[in-house]
């Protein structure tokens, strides 16, 4: 590998962690060889803080923490230093789509999470909004919600999972989080290795000086990767890590 790799960003759902959720044996013992030999190694999920909390510090310290899609950073000490927040104005119109096609929602607010299981009980209005999503399992209505939201400049639409959603301002990525960490660091992107399976990854897998797309990515996913490490199943992330350590 030519290029000198000092921060791995790492996404976490089908790539870091397995079925359970959990990071593998084979994954952390990685991790921390790349900490050992001085390389960061950032977090960077489209979940909230309090659903990647406990997996950052079973890792232990990292200079930054990127949640929410890049919607939220947080340094070492898990302090807030960068939000950025979805207008209450587009949430209304998200929210018509969901009760227009009778969806799943889900959604981040620096409330708390909500989804069609656990509703929100207040006016949108009421909220600091920081992500929404879907969950659509019909084809025809993902389409047309996809082709509404993705027709609008004020929104970042990736997604998850081939049958999700996800909503953020525009311009808010993980790419976009990832230059902010490395500007923080005094690094460049081309520093930078970055792994993920899904489309809320591609932009930080293209702008990475190594991108990284899982066996179990999805098929763009690949496309946009310098390199296709092995399925989350087989400790992908601890093959790639290794790989960087090798030089």
């Amino acid at each position: 590998m030519e290029k000198e790799i000092k921060l791995i960003a790492l996404d976490m759902d089908g790539t870091l962690v397995n079925h359970d959720g959990d990071v593998s044996e084979e994954n952390e013992a990685a991790v921390q060889r790349a900490k050992e030999k001085g390389i960061h190694v950032v977090l960077s999920t489209g979940r909230s803080l309090p659903f990647c909390r406990d997996i950052a510090e079973q890792l232990g310290h990292s200079a930054y923490l990127v949640t929410v899609n890049g919607g939220q950073i947080f340094d070492k000490e898990l302090n807030l230093v960068d939000s950025s927040h979805l207008d209450y104005e587009l949430v209304e119109r998200l929210w018509e789509l969901k009760v227009k096609h009778d969806v799943y929602f889900w959604s981040s607010t620096t409330e708390g999470v909500f989804n069609t299981q656990k509703p929100f009980d207040r006016e949108i209005n009421d909220y600091t909004w920081l992500k929404f999503g879907f969950d659509i399992k019909d084809d025809d209505i993902r389409k047309i919600i996809t082709d509404e939201v993705t027709a609008n400049e004020a929104f970042e639409v990736t997604n998850s999972s081939p049958t999700n959603l996800e909503i953020n301002p525009s311009g808010v990525n993980k790419a976009a989080a990832l230059m902010k960490v490395c500007d923080w660091l005094d690094l460049s992107m081309e520093n930078v290795m970055a792994v993920g399976d899904s489309m809320n990854d591609i932009a930080m897998i293209r702008e990475a000086g190594f991108g990284v797309a899982m066996g179990n990515a999805q098929d763009r996913v690949k496309e946009a990767a310098n390199w296709v490490t092995k399925d989350y199943t087989e400790h992908g992330v601890a093959y790639a890590i290794d790989q960087v350590l090798k030089g």
